[in-house]
């Protein structure tokens, strides 16, 4: 019976955007990003609405705002250009958001190709 009752209070579409690829190239003192996430996007009530790549310090040098839903086009990439990763760094996370569930906490690990 409790189940029942917590999938009945469940908001119905209620997941986590999760990024399931990205890439990153070296453009002049920053980086380029191209961040591809998948989500269950329903409308404008409920869809993917930004990736970031928050820092080890907790700063985040990068954030990809979303400006619309994405129905029909599942997987996406967009990119991000200037983001300047602290020296040193050689693995970046990435995080997604969606307008029902805010940032998700789940990251993807992207190793930054020649650091």
């Amino acid at each position: 019976m409790l189940s029942a009752a917590l999938v009945a209070t469940a908001p119905l579409g209620a997941d986590p955007a999760r990024v399931v690829d990205a890439a990153a190239e070296r453009e002049g003192h920053g980086w380029r990003f191209s961040v591809t996430p998948r989500h269950c996007d329903t409308g404008w009530d409920d869809h993917a609405d930004g990736w970031r790549v928050p820092a080890p310090s907790g700063e985040v040098p990068g954030t990809r705002e979303l400006l619309h839903p994405h129905v029909t086009e599942q997987p996406f990439t967009r990119s991000l250009a200037g983001v300047v990763v602290p020296e040193g760094v050689t693995d970046v996370r990435l995080e997604s958001s969606t307008t029902r569930t805010g940032w998700s906490g789940e990251t993807r690990t992207l190793r930054l190709a020649g650091e």
